[in-house]
């Protein structure tokens, strides 16, 4: 099963940037979006072969995630059941009879780290979540996670510290979600892989300079282990300022 993840910054924006033209070539069974900026209704959405679920964020262009899929889920839900965390629009769980499917968009620190408190609270209630679906069955969860987890992870590591996204404070979060059962799918296959990364910013030409960021996950629970065949990153896909990522996995 190919499983795909994308934050489009914006899905309006990226319509008009090939994105259905990448959608197919991709030829996901399941493709999740994050940062889709969307209220009920704004776009026309009709695409045959998928089943396709969305979570709004309440502040207009603003956040939310998407999933669309070749196969029906039992049952869909709407964030993480914690009203504080639930108004951004950035999960979505999609349950099948042996995983859960589930996409986050990561609330982002913020410039001068004005949301850092906020999300370290985040990070603690949606580890909560993702270990209670863990007790019942197997996990996969992807998205922006906005962190870089090592140093290996971004180009200037030592220029970034303690800017959002490589805290140590979330990076440690991050540390401690994979030691209560879960691996990073791309680290899994390539741990040495320098300079592949998933995000660049707008400024200073950095992805033309390979200036980025790896902060897009597939993180899956240990017992799906030795169902894993391969995770990439699509660096040569365009149109957003982060690239879709992709994990390969046996899944029944």
């Amino acid at each position: 099963m190919k499983l795909v993840s994308w934050n489009v910054n914006g899905l309006r924006a990226v319509m008009s940037k090939n994105f259905m033209e990448e959608f197919d070539k991709l030829d996901a069974d399941i493709f999740c979006l994050q940062e889709t900026k969307l209220q009920e209704g704004q776009i026309d959405w009709n695409k045959e072969g998928y089943f396709d679920y969305w979570n709004y964020a309440e502040k207009k262009g603003y956040s939310g995630t998407a999933i669309f899929t070749k196969h029906k889920p039992i049952d869909v839900t709407y964030g993480i059941g914690v009203e504080e965390h639930d108004k951004e629009g950035r999960v979505i769980t999609l349950e099948y009879d042996s995983f859960y499917m589930i996409v986050v968009y990561t609330p982002n620190s913020q410039n001068e780290l004005k949301r850092l408190d906020y999300r370290m609270t985040w990070e603690d209630a949606f580890r909560d979540y993702l270990n209670a679906l863990k007790a019942k069955k197997s996990v996969i969860v992807c998205g922006d996670m906005n962190v870089a987890h090592k140093e290996i992870d971004l180009k200037n590591p030592k220029t970034n510290h303690h800017n959002a996204g490589f805290t140590d404070e979330e990076r440690g979060k991050m540390t401690e979600l994979l030691d209560s059962g879960f691996i990073d799918t791309f680290r899994y296959f390539y741990p040495e892989q320098t300079d592949i990364y998933s995000w660049w910013s707008y400024r200073f030409k950095a992805r033309e300079k390979n200036a980025g960021w790896r902060i897009d996950y597939f993180l899956v629970s240990e017992d799906l282990k030795d169902k894993l065949k391969d995770a990439r990153i699509h660096t040569d896909v365009y149109g957003s300022d982060h690239c879709p990522v992709e994990l390969d996995i046996e899944l029944s």
